[in-house]
């Protein structure tokens, strides 16, 4: 059952881990909304993003038994879906199933990237928020970062109403390595770094060669072509890393994912003319930490955007001896050195924006600008990439067989050396 929205807005998030955290801290900067309660299998995990939430004076969380028991708490009305890849599709059924039975009443959900391991995911994830009736958001944070929107919007104000819409998007997302082993398994993740960060990277390009107030749909993909390698964690160096992380359960010299995949999509806008979107991603890129880069070009312009030019950089000398930690940037590699600081994460990359985007369109009873069909359509992107690089040929969107495709490497079958 769907609820009137009101103010505060009662947010759950489901998952207590990193990005439920990134979430929680982001809320600093979010009006009208109110973290109220988490759901973590982990209880322990549960308490500490509790207190994290009090900590910071963004809500009166407290930690829930089951997703149902804190769907049905009448102080929620919202519910932020941060639960890891592989356990979305029965998060989404479970909150489905509480709302149609009438045991909740509920405004909206928001799932995290990517919205399914593959196509029948998320087709599914997109039916079932129909069927409970409820709003959809996508939580892709790069769209709502400060310096994509701010430059998009100049860029389109300025150049391209004088001298043309732009033709080529490009976007990068490296870093080294994601944080818990579940993401390095390919049948839990849905893919390696392609699934994993691909997903930012195509819709950020997207949306930058969007017209602004124009609905995502105006442009059409075209083909795909894609390309993917194990390049680092395939060594028997870095293999042994990954079995120690994760107790032995990790197999990186038999059942590796990519960490490594670029792809060129190619889409048609409304006036019938070809633009290019290219990206890159990567696990093994050893810098100061996560390292976000954009273009956007066009026939007398261009924008640019690096998210370690930061405006403040730390110099330490080798006398600095200190713990290993993640205080100057999200996947630091060094604390001594010339080093960046991006001084807010959650406002740089996009979370304070994305939440506040979300909260003000449940309050207004509106769908979000970033929804489950915007999350689905990213999800085909990628399918059609790994087809590319499984294949080796450019693919035709829409290919045949899309809908049930599941990628080699999540069928945990995929092995660059074999």
């Amino acid at each position: 059952m769907k609820a009137t929205p009101r103010k505060p807005l009662g947010v759950g998030i489901i998952g207590g881990g990193f990005i439920a955290r990134f979430h929680i801290r982001s809320w600093t900067g979010v009006r009208d909304a109110d973290i109220m309660g988490i759901f973590d299998p982990d209880k322990k995990r549960a308490e500490e993003a509790c207190a994290l939430v009090k900590s910071l004076g963004v809500g009166e969380a407290k930690p829930y038994a089951s997703i149902t028991a804190m769907a049905a708490d009448p102080r929620i009305q919202a519910l932020w879906i941060c639960a890891p890849n592989y356990t979305r599709g029965a998060v989404m059924e479970e909150i489905a199933r509480a709302v149609t039975a009438g045991q909740a009443e509920l405004v909206g959900v928001t799932c995290e990237k990517p919205l399914g391991r593959n196509v029948k995911e998320a087709k599914a994830m997109l039916a079932l928020v129909k069927k409970a009736g409820l709003l959809d958001g996508y939580l892709e944070n790069q769209v709502f970062s400060p310096p994509v929107t701010r430059g998009k919007s100049i860029i389109w104000a300025r150049g391209a109403a004088i001298s043309g819409p732009p033709y080529l998007a490009r976007a990068a997302e490296e870093h080294s390595g994601p944080h818990m082993p579940w993401f390095w398994e390919g049948t839990l993740q849905g893919g390696g770094v392609l699934n994993d960060m691909m997903c930012h990277s195509v819709e950020e390009a997207r949306f930058m060669l969007t017209p602004p107030g124009a609905p995502r749909e105006v442009l059409t993909p075209v083909s795909v072509t894609a390309y993917a390698n194990c390049l680092k964690w395939q060594e028997p160096k870095y293999a042994a890393i990954l079995a120690k992380n994760s107790g032995g359960k990790t197999d990186y010299l038999k059942r590796p994912s990519e960490d490594f995949a670029r792809s060129l999509v190619e889409f048609r806008n409304a006036d019938g003319k070809i633009l290019v979107v290219e990206t890159s991603t990567s696990w093994c890129y050893v810098g100061a930490g996560l390292r976000l880069s954009m273009e956007l070009l066009g026939p007398e312009y261009a924008l640019q955007i690096n998210s370690l030019d930061a405006g403040l950089k730390v110099f330490f000398s080798r006398e600095v001896k200190g713990k290993a930690g993640e205080d100057l940037v999200e996947k630091q590699n060094a604390e001594i050195g010339l080093m960046p600081v991006v001084s807010d994460e959650a406002v740089e990359y996009g979370y304070v924006d994305e939440n506040r985007h979300m909260v003000q369109s449940f309050l207004k009873g509106v769908r979000p600008e970033e929804n489950f069909s915007d999350g689905l359509a990213v999800t085909e992107l990628l399918m059609a990439a790994y087809m590319s690089a499984e294949t080796g040929k450019t693919v035709p969107f829409r290919p045949r067989g899309l809908d049930n495709f599941v990628p080699a490497v999540a069928q945990g079958t995929w092995n660059p050396k074999r």
